[in-house]
């Protein structure tokens, strides 16, 4: 036994000696990790497809393949592509026989509809128009495609309309533009007088040819659809007697930039009739429309409140027959992400934020119960099919996984590998929730992640990570941007709090941050960090930096000058410098109109209470400013102020600037510079 015992430890480092030299994870291995996405189950729940994002080994450029799995095998088997080597395709669908798997792929140099056999075999263009397919749903019948493209009103159908305006303008050799309202810029992108609008296109049958006309049916609307910047195939669908379309969509005319007020809109298929807004009594955001399978009823979430886009969305049922609304769950305070009906129509399931996790819930249709049915991590997709459920899910340790089980709640079956599987010489820093008592004595959460070569008894310096939103939250998330394991990689602890304004702990909770950006969070910031100190005696208060992007990087500008003392360097990412020139310059008016309670013009004093710039004489530590020039929603003049106030007070400051990224820093090799920069911006001010 003895001599059993003494060479148990040896075979297992023998066995794994990636273990006896684990290293901690780098922006290299975040950014040539496979990123699986979009899983959808055939519809007898016997076959799953999913997406898989891979970068080349230069890590520049990225490409997406889809890959299969049947599922009723019990092998070990991996899943293998389905689509072709050198294709990049996106948003796979099956065909109401499960034969079938559709998809968009831009190999034809725009990006068309695809059909390929489950079986396997050449993809088959399905659509030739003249513009991007950029979303779609078929019909229910499969004989049709409900799709979205962007087009001029005045061309209707015509693609090649839409087409010529864009050459036509491409080739003047003026290049001023003439703007009569907002939107003039949205996210990152100028306006040019396009929308995004729904067609339904007869396929191809047999070997036909790919059509390349359609009929449309939102032209007539002064609205997106689906919304812009990031509204897609759930803002629509078909009945499913495909006689008619809802759509969600927003008709605000010149207000557009001020309103949330999102609408349903009933449509006819074939393009006839006026389209007929289903929830005009309601001044908020309506979207997501599911309809029941008899047609009946549509099922929607629903916000309450006009102009606030952090407002909860709740779970809707109308009677179509007499158009009468109810909620299905009121009394559940979590905001529901979507709306997937089991195969019997009785229940909901809808993933939502709850207390720094992201779970997969089922709501029962009748009473309106809330049951969890997966937990533990982040839920990003999923997919039901009869008793079949797949869904991919991370976690502070893992990218997306994907899963399958049944709604009955079978043992998990890894279809994927996860990220400590993949990378077998990276070991991740474990994490711990916490809660202390913050603003208004309630209870406030917060993450500590240790450092990926946490040893007991020793210190190690802290990266202070402050969440953006503001209404959003960290939580047991993994992230390309901002993951805490990229800073527990290079020798950080690192400690994230949930202050007031944070998603996923109630509608109050959310709504605490509104006109006091400077006051309840930053009180739970302090105390998050005290607290965390007292209770985690590795964290090295003495050795720490405070970093935060978005609101995240308002906030570090606000501690700049209202809380400078605890750190020895701060990093604002696209951070708000002057709380009233974002109220005039950022494009999304309705949220700066809503967090400070009224425009620049009427309550001027509400946008100077908790505005940076005023105490700009008090600033005196070390900061890294970072900034996109495609930013709209913070725009470059934020960063710009910021790092020349930095200057003209002589304090010790960079700038990084990127002239082709927006809010976020998305491409490969950006990512790998903004992640040395900020870790060299560490190391020369915290150590390690």
């Amino acid at each position: 036994m003895k001599l059993k015992s003494a060479l148990l430890p040896l075979c297992l480092l023998a066995a794994l000696p990636s273990l006896a030299h684990a290293r901690g994870l780098d922006v290299r291995d975040l950014q040539k990790l496979d990123r699986v996405s979009s899983p959808v189950l055939s519809p007898d729940g016997g076959t799953v497809v999913f997406a898989k994002r891979i970068v080349d080994a230069d890590v520049v450029k990225a490409s997406s393949s889809l890959w299969i799995r049947n599922l009723r095998t019990r092998d070990m088997a991996p899943p293998k592509r389905l689509t072709p080597e050198g294709w990049s395709v996106n948003s796979p669908a099956f065909s109401p026989d499960g034969s079938t798997v559709y998809f968009l792929s831009a190999k034809s140099g725009t990006q068309q509809l695809y059909a390929q056999p489950v079986a396997g075999g050449t993809p088959r263009q399905l659509t030739d128009f003249a513009l991007d397919v950029a979303s779609y749903k078929l019909s229910p019948d499969g004989t049709r495609v409900l799709f979205s493209t962007d087009t001029f009103a005045d061309c209707k159908a015509d693609f090649a309309c839409t087409k010529k305006k864009l050459d036509d303008t491409a080739a003047k050799k003026s290049t001023g533009v003439i703007y009569d309202g907002l939107f003039v810029r949205h996210w990152d992108t100028w306006a040019d007088g396009r929308r995004s609008r729904l067609f339904v296109a007869a396929l191809p049958e047999g070997k036909g040819k790919p059509v390349a006309t359609a009929t449309s049916l939102t032209d007539t609307i002064d609205g997106d659809a689906p919304s812009k910047p990031f509204g897609g195939a759930d803002e629509y669908t078909w009945s499913p007697d495909g006689g008619a379309v809802v759509a969600a969509i927003r008709v605000a005319g010149k207000g557009e930039a001020w309103s949330t007020n999102f609408d349903l809109y009933k449509i006819a298929a074939d393009g006839s009739g006026a389209p007929v807004n289903l929830t005009a009594a309601n001044p908020a955001w309506d979207t997501g429309p599911v309809f029941s399978a008899d047609g009946k009823t549509l099922y929607y979430r629903a916000m309450k409140r006009p102009g606030f886009e952090a407002d909860r969305l709740g779970l809707m049922a109308m009677d179509l027959a007499t158009q009468q609304v109810r909620e299905i769950a009121p009394s559940w305070d979590r905001s529901a992400d979507g709306i997937v009906l089991s195969e019997d129509g009785g229940t909901i399931y809808t993933s939502a934020q709850d207390v720094g996790q992201h779970p997969l819930f089922a709501v029962d249709v009748v009473s309106g119960a809330v049951k969890q049915v997966v937990g533990e991590g982040s839920i990003s997709a999923f997919d039901l099919a009869g008793d079949t459920l797949a869904f991919t899910r991370n976690s502070l340790k893992s990218g997306d996984q994907l899963f399958t089980t049944t709604v009955a709640g079978a043992p998990l079956r890894a279809i994927t590998p996860s990220a400590g599987e993949v990378l077998r010489d990276v070991s991740f820093g474990d994490f711990e929730q916490f809660t202390f008592t913050g603003w208004n004595n309630e209870t406030v959460h917060g993450y500590v992640v240790k450092p990926h070569d946490y040893v007991e008894g020793q210190k190690y310096p802290v990266a202070f990570l402050i969440h953006g939103g503001p209404q959003g939250s960290f939580g047991n998330g993994w992230s390309y941007r901002w993951n805490p394991q990229t800073y527990a990689g290079q020798g950080y602890a690192v400690v994230m709090i949930d202050f007031h304004g944070s998603t996923g702990y109630g509608q109050a909770f959310t709504d605490a941050i509104s006109q006091h950006w400077g006051d309840r969070p930053l009180e739970d910031l302090q105390k998050g960090w005290a607290a965390a100190q007292q209770k985690y005696t590795f964290l090295d208060g003495d050795k720490a930096c405070a970093l935060g992007a978005s609101y995240g990087g308002y906030m570090v500008n606000w501690i700049a000058g209202n809380w400078n003392e605890p750190w020895k360097c701060l990093v604002n990412h696209d951070g708000v410098f002057d709380t009233r020139s974002m109220g005039y310059v950022t494009e999304e008016l309705w949220f700066t109109e809503w967090e400070n309670g009224g425009t620049p013009f009427d309550k001027p004093q509400n946008y100077e209470k908790f505005n940076p710039v005023n105490h700009v004489a008090n600033w005196r530590v070390p900061m890294l400013v970072v900034q996109g020039e495609k930013d709209y929603r913070v725009p470059v003049d934020q960063g710009l102020s910021t790092f020349t106030a930095l200057q003209r007070k002589g304090i010790d400051s960079k700038l990084l600037y990127f002239p082709d990224e927006n809010h976020w820093v998305l491409k490969p090799q950006n990512s790998i510079l903004w992640h040395d920069t900020v870790n060299a911006w560490l190391k020369q001010h915290i150590g390690r």
